[in-house]
């Protein structure tokens, strides 16, 4: 064999090799805790490998299902993207895009805090398409203002809140919401769609929250009050000190349980987005509650 081809056809394959390898041997050691350095060598690249990588790979360590994640540090700027472009069924996610519309509709004097929303149950449950077996409630009427079904939405995820307010705010106008603010991976589920998006979105909902940029500054304050005042507190908060402040949201439907937002911290402010899909909802919010838990000491240290 010509040794001059056989030296072409190698240094075309050793690069591809490397490039295919090089994943596998970095989640085998972040999986098993062996990595002893920063930086890993490869020979052909170098792998940086943060100690947010290793809190979160222990925390994810033994795990079965799909986990889409994004970690965002203010202060540091460190981040962690795991299968942060995978789309999930919202779950109650899509509460904080119709909490937003919401708010924009109030701005603009379209509807007003005080302003009285009142539908039968029968015919929120035909409207929304939630079959008898499946429905929380089958009779009876449902009346809150707007800044009650904001608050019922939100800090105890109510789903009739929910159907009231979008309803009353239309779910056209909550999918220009999200067109307007580049939320380019979600879709808030129109002509009887699911609603869905990814944790890369979520997490930019959050930063812009943050930053005073869904609406304006006075509204996202607004907003941010609504989610620091979330009682469903069984996953991202559940294993953090009692004295934090996290606005946040939770999410589930059937295989699917979520939970995102902001934890204020003392040694600086971070978004954490995890969303799950997985056979075992019940172990997948244990593995949230893991995860928070890793990341709040990491940044914590």
């Amino acid at each position: 064999m010509n040794t001059r081809n056989l030296g072409k056809r190698l240094g075309i394959l050793v690069p591809w090799l490397v490039l295919i390898i090089t994943p596998i041997m970095l989640f085998n050691y972040l999986i098993k805790g062996q990595v002893k350095s920063e930086i890993i060598s490869t020979g052909y690249k170098k792998v940086i490998v943060t100690g947010l990588d290793k809190a979160v790979a222990t925390a994810l360590e033994g795990v079965k299902g799909n986990y889409g994640i994004f970690i965002k540090n203010f202060k540091t700027g460190e981040t962690f993207k795991q299968n942060e472009h995978m789309i999930f069924h919202a779950g109650s996610l899509y509460k904080i895009w119709i909490m937003a519309e919401t708010y924009n509709q109030i701005k603009t004097g379209d509807l007003t805090e005080d302003e009285q929303l009142s539908r039968d149950i029968e015919y929120l449950n035909k409207k929304f398409q939630i079959a008898e077996e499946n429905a929380e409630l089958t009779e009876g009427a449902i009346t809150l203002t707007v800044a009650n079904a904001l608050t019922q939405m939100i800090t105890i995820s109510h789903n009739y809140a929910a159907m009231l307010l979008t309803e009353k705010i239309k779910l056209s106008s909550v999918a220009k919401f999200l067109k307007d603010n580049s939320f380019i991976e979600s879709k808030v589920g129109i002509n009887g769609e699911d609603p869905t998006t990814t944790p890369a979105d979520m997490e930019k909902f959050f930063e812009k929250l943050y930053k005073g940029e869904i609406i304006d500054q006075e509204y996202s304050n607004k907003m941010l009050e609504l989610l620091k005042a979330q009682k469903l507190n069984n996953k991202l908060p559940k294993n953090l000190p009692t004295e934090t402040i996290i606005a946040h949201k939770t999410g589930e439907l059937g295989f699917y349980t979520h939970d995102g937002g902001i934890v204020y911290s003392p040694k600086g402010d971070y978004i954490i987005i995890v969303m799950s899909q997985s056979d075992s909802p019940p172990g997948a919010e244990e593995r949230i509650v893991d995860i928070s838990e890793a990341v709040y000491k990491y940044f914590s240290r």
